[in-house]
C-alpha cells in the first residue's frame, strides 16, 4: 500500500515517523516544495537577537534520515493537482519544471498554512518581508543586519517575538496591530496591556487599533508605512498577520470550513476515506468550547500528524482534542494561556465568569518573589474550568500545562482549589497560585459544591 504525504514540515514529519513505525511495509512518498524540512520558525527572532547562532540549528530533522529508511523524499517538488476520484497527483519538479503523475492508496495532506498577506498597496515592495519559511527567515535575518528601523505588522506571538528580537539586536522597532490589543485571540485585555507596557519599557513603539494602508518608497530610499493614524518611516517591514490554511488542492473534493481548513473526524480522516489531513491544513476540536476551531500551532501539527500516520490504514487512535495551550517569553516576563478567554467563552454561549489572582509565587522571606497574575475562566453552570492565562517574571509555563490537563479531564474550580501541589519555599507557597485562583472562584460562587 502506498502513502503519499504532501508537505513535510511538522505534521508531515510526524506522520512519516508513525507510518514507518506502525506500518513498516508501507511505501511512502513525500512531496515538499522547499529544499529544507523541519524548520522551527519561532527560532527566527532568536537568531536575530543572537541567541541561536545559525538558522540551521533550528532544523530538527534532515531528509536523509527518512531516505535511509526507504522513504522517497521528493524535495523541491510541487503537487499542482490532486484527483481524489482517481487517486492521482500531478507533480512538478521545481528545478527542471518537468511534470509527472503519481498515484496513492492513502493521501495525507500536511500542506500547512501561508501567511495571511493583507491587501495593502505596495505590499510587493522588496523591503516588505515574510517570516514563515526557512528561506523567508533567512532573507529577513540577512536584511536586518543592514537596517536600523523596522516595522512589524501583527501583534500576535510571532510579531511580539520579532519585535523583541529586533530590539535586542539594536534596532528601532515599531509594532503595528490592527486590533485594539496584542495577543487578542489568546489573553484578556489586562494581560495584553501588561505585555504592551513591557514592550514599551524596552523601547518598542506599540501602535494599536491601527490599519496599515500603504507602503511607499521615499525619495531618500526609506520605506514609508502609511497607516490610519499617521505615517512611519522605516528601513524594512516584517509581516506576521496570521495564517491561512493551504488547502486549494482539495477544494471541492473534501469537506472544508469557510476559511478553507479541512474538516476531519477524530482519526484525522476527511470526508474522503482515503485522504487524511493534519496540522495547519486542518481544524482542531476545542474541548472547552465543544466545537471545531482553526488553531495553526506547531503543538497541534505534530499531534495531528502523528494521528494521521497511526490511523492511515487502521483506525487505531482518536484525538483527545485540544485546549490551544500556548506561551511565550517577553523579555523577562512569561506569558502563557490555555483554553478560552472570557470573550471566547461567551461567544460559545457558555455562562462564563472570571477571577483574577495576583500574588507572590513563593514566601516573601525568600530573596526573590516575582508576582504572578492568574486570570481564571470557568463555567458558572457546572463549575468546570474553561481557561486560564498567567503572566509573571517567574517561569509559570508549566502552570498552563497543569490547567490544560484539568480542562482536558473536566476539572472544576473546586478541584483546582484543593489540587495536590508540592510545598517548598524554593518553588512554591503553602498553596500554589493556581490553588488560590481556584479558591477565589469558589468564593465568587459562594462556597464549595457539596460532595
Amino acid at each position: 500500500m502506498k502513502v503519499v504525504v504532501i508537505g513535510c514540515t511538522h505534521a508531515g514529519i510526524a506522520a512519516v515517523k508513525q507510518i514507518l513505525k506502525v506500518y513498516p511495509t508501507a511505501e511512502i512518498t513525500v512531496y515538499e516544495r522547499q529544499a529544507n524540512i523541519a524548520y522551527l520558525s519561532c527560532a527566527t527572532y532568536l537568531h536575530i537577537e543572537g541567541t541561536v547562532q545559525h538558522l540551521s540549528d533550528a532544523v530538527y530533522a534532515e531528509p536523509e534520515e527518512f531516505t535511509k529508511q526507504g522513504v522517497r523524499m521528493q524535495l523541491k517538488h510541487d503537487v499542482v493537482q490532486v484527483n481524489a476520484a482517481a487517486h492521482q497527483l500531478l507533480v512538478q519538479n521545481l528545478v527542471t519544471k518537468h511534470l509527472t503523475t503519481d498515484h496513492y492508496d492513502r493521501l495525507i495532506m500536511a500542506t500547512g498554512s501561508i501567511t495571511a498577506i493583507p491587501a495593502i498597496t505596495g505590499i510587493e515592495n522588496p523591503k516588505v518581508m515574510l517570516c514563515k519559511t526557512y528561506d523567508q527567515a533567512h532573507d529577513l535575518c540577512q536584511n536586518a543586519e543592514s537596517f536600523d528601523r523596522v516595522a512589524v505588522l501583527g501583534g500576535g506571538y510571532v510579531g511580539i517575538e520579532l519585535a523583541e528580537g529586533y530590539v535586542n539586536s539594536g534596532h528601532q522597532v515599531t509594532l503595528i496591530q490592527r486590533p485594539k490589543s496584542l495577543l487578542n485571540a489568546y489573553v484578556e485585555p489586562a494581560i495584553s496591556d501588561a505585555v504592551a507596557a513591557v514592550l514599551k519599557t524596552h523601547g518598542v513603539t506599540v501602535v494599536l487599533g491601527t490599519e496599515v494602508t500603504a507602503f511607499e518608497n521615499t525619495a531618500d530610499g526609506d520605506l514609508l508605512v502609511k497607516t490610519s493614524r499617521g505615517d512611519y518611516q522605516v528601513d524594512m517591514a516584517a509581516i506576521s498577520t496570521g495564517m491561512l490554511p493551504q488547502t486549494d488542492l482539495l477544494e471541492g473534493q473534501v469537506k472544508m470550513a469557510d476559511n478553507g481548513a479541512i474538516i476531519t473526524d477524530d482519526y484525522m480522516q476527511t470526508s474522503d476515506p482515503d485522504i487524511f489531513a493534519a496540522g495547519d491544513a486542518a481544524l482542531s476540536h476545542s474541548n472547552p468550547a465543544h466545537q471545531l476551531m482553526y488553531a495553526p500551532l506547531v503543538s497541534h501539527a505534530i499531534r495531528q500528524g502523528a494521528l494521521a500516520g497511526i490511523n492511515v490504514f487502521d483506525r487505531r487512535l482518536r484525538t483527545i482534542g485540544t485546549q490551544k495551550t500556548t506561551g511565550m517569553q517577553v523579555f523577562d516576563q512569561t506569558v502563557v494561556a490555555t483554553g478560552l478567554t472570557l470573550a471566547a467563552a461567551q461567544a460559545a454561549n457558555l455562562n462564563a465568569a472570571q477571577v483574577v489572582y495576583r500574588g507572590a509565587y513563593r514566601p516573601e522571606f525568600m530573596p526573590a518573589t516575582p508576582m504572578v497574575t492568574v486570570h481564571l475562566i470557568y463555567d458558572r453552570n457546572n463549575r468546570k474550568i474553561l481557561g486560564a492565562q498567567l503572566m509573571s517574571g517567574h517561569d509559570v509555563s508549566q502552570a498552563a500545562n497543569t490547567v490544560s490537563a484539568l480542562i482536558q479531564n473536566g476539572g472544576t474550580i473546586d478541584q483546582l482549589a484543593f489540587l495536590d501541589t508540592l510545598f517548598s519555599p524554593n518553588f512554591n507557597d503553602l498553596y500554589n497560585y493556581l490553588n488560590l485562583a481556584g479558591q477565589l472562584a469558589v468564593d465568587q460562587e459562594q462556597g464549595y459544591l457539596r460532595t
